[in-house]
C-alpha cells in the first residue's frame, strides 16, 4: 500500500481507519452500483440490436465500462493503483464532420412505443442516457472523494463516459434518430459574438 495510504490509527479508540470518507463512500458506492446496471442493460440490448455498426459500438463500449469497473473495484478497496492506468475510449467509424442540423418534418411528435416495436433507435437513445447519466454521477463524485487514488481513477474515466456519449449522439443522428435544431444565421452570429475576450488585470 502507497505511503500516503496507510490506514491511520485513531489515536482515541485504537480502532484502525482508512482514508476515505463518508460521502465519498456513498457515492463510490453509487458509481458502481449505475456501472452494473449499465452493464446488465447493455448486455439485455445487444441481442436485440440489429444494424451491426451499432453492434460493434455495444461490444466496445460494454469491454471498455466493464474495465474501468474492474478498475475502479481494484483502487476503491485497495486504495492502491489499479493493474493499468485508464486508457482512452476510441470511436468506431464516427465522423464529427457530418452532424446533421435542423429539424424534419414528420418525425415529431414522438409518443412511447409499445414493446414489440422497441428498435435500434430506442436502445441507442437508451445506451446514451446511460453513458450520460454514468459521466454526470462521476464529475460530481470527483469533487467529493477525498482519496486520491480513487479520485483520480474516477476523474480520469470522465472524459470516456463523454466520448461515449458523443459516438451515440454521432450514430443516432447519422441515421436520423437525434436531430439538432438550430437559430437563424443571424440569431446564431449574435449569441456566438455575445461575449469578448478581457486583458489580464495589472497589478
Amino acid at each position: 500500500m502507497p505511503q500516503n495510504e496507510k490506514p491511520q490509527q485513531n489515536m482515541q479508540t485504537g480502532s484502525v481507519t482508512y482514508n476515505h470518507g463518508g460521502h465519498e463512500l456513498n457515492d463510490v458506492h453509487e458509481i458502481l452500483s449505475g456501472m452494473i446496471g449499465a452493464l446488465e442493460q447493455y448486455a439485455m440490448f445487444r441481442g436485440q440490436l440489429k444494424n451491426q455498426e451499432l453492434v460493434q459500438i455495444a461490444n466496445n463500449q460494454f469491454q471498455f465500462i466493464l474495465d474501468e469497473y474492474n478498475m475502479l473495484v481494484q483502487a476503491f478497496s485497495t486504495g492502491q493503483d489499479p493493474a493499468h492506468g485508464t486508457n482512452r475510449y476510441q470511436m468506431i467509424n464516427q465522423n464529427n464532420e457530418s452532424i446533421v442540423y435542423g429539424l424534419k418534418p414528420g418525425q415529431v411528435p414522438k409518443q412511447p412505443k409499445q414493446p414489440n416495436a422497441i428498435d435500434d433507435a430506442c436502445i441507442s437513445g437508451f445506451m446514451l442516457n446511460l453513458v450520460k447519466g454514468m459521466a454526470s454521477m462521476k464529475a460530481l463524485a470527483a469533487t467529493e472523494v477525498t482519496n486520491p487514488v480513487v479520485r483520480r481513477v474516477i476523474a480520469d474515466s470522465i472524459p470516456n463516459g463523454i466520448e461515449m456519449a458523443y459516438e451515440l449522439f454521432l450514430w443516432r443522428n447519422k441515421n436520423g434518430h437525434y436531430q439538432v435544431p438550430q437559430y437563424d444565421q443571424q440569431t446564431t452570429n449574435a449569441m456566438v459574438h455575445a461575449f469578448a475576450p478581457v486583458a489580464p488585470a495589472m497589478h
